[in-house]
This record gives C-alpha cells, sequence and structure tokens, in this order.
C-alpha cells in the first residue's frame, strides 16, 4: 500500500460533495470536523480537506493548515484502506479544520489519531444498523 495520496483518491465531484454534506454522517473532534458516507467507488475512500476562509484570512496560513491535514491522513491511509477493504465498503470523507489556531504537526498527530478511531468506530456502528 502506498503512502501517497493521487488524484482519484480527491474528492471533486460537485455532485457528490452535495450529498455528503446533505445525507452523511458528522463528527466532531477537536480540531476536525469530519463528514463521511459510503458511496460506490473505485478507490475505498475519496477525501476532501478544508479549512475556512473565515478564520484563516491569509491563504499561506489555510495551506499550512491543510499541508498538515493531509500529511496526518496520508500516513494513517493504509491502515484505514486494510479497514474499509476489510469491511468491503467504499466512503467519501471531508475533513474539516475548525479552531482558529495553527497547531504543530506533533499537537495533531494524536488528535488525528483519535478521530480516526472515532470514525472507524461510527462506521462499524453504521454498518451493523
Amino acid at each position: 500500500m502506498s503512502f501517497g495520496f493521487s488524484k482519484n483518491e480527491r474528492l471533486c465531484s460537485r455532485t457528490l460533495i452535495e450529498r455528503l454534506y446533505a445525507d452523511g454522517h458528522r463528527l466532531m473532534a477537536f480540531p476536525y470536523s469530519i463528514h463521511w458516507q459510503q458511496q460506490s467507488l473505485d478507490v475505498p475512500c475519496q477525501v476532501l480537506i478544508t479549512t475556512s476562509k473565515r478564520k484563516f484570512k491569509h491563504a499561506v496560513d489555510r495551506n499550512r493548515v491543510k499541508r498538515l491535514t493531509r500529511e496526518c491522513y496520508r500516513l494513517r491511509k493504509p491502515a484505514f484502506y486494510d479497514f474499509l477493504t476489510v469491511h468491503g465498503i467504499s466512503i467519501t470523507l471531508s475533513l474539516n479544520y475548525i479552531h482558529t489556531d495553527i497547531f504543530e504537526y506533533t499537537h495533531l498527530e494524536p488528535k488525528f489519531d483519535k478521530l480516526m478511531d472515532m470514525l472507524q468506530h461510527d462506521i462499524e456502528q453504521s454498518l451493523t444498523q
């Protein structure tokens, strides 16, 4: 499993994004808010990473937050893909940074681990219903 983050793993479809925010499940784990929805896709997961222009006025800051989030996701992707393939599902996922300050990677890493554990638990619960 590659640690890369290729083009087909990025969520770009406007219709899928609108459907994700309208009908998807939502989780919050500070400093992230996450939306996810089960879909039938070519890859196990397509990801959209966002941050608010209202909270970060400068593009440099928004890009920094998205870069840190992408790195956190990219390093946990192989384990997450294994989880999705074991359950035989594919999902669309939106990671939204909701805090007003930019944390260092060492501070974001454990928060992101907790977020991914919560997401896996939520996915398992939705499959049993």
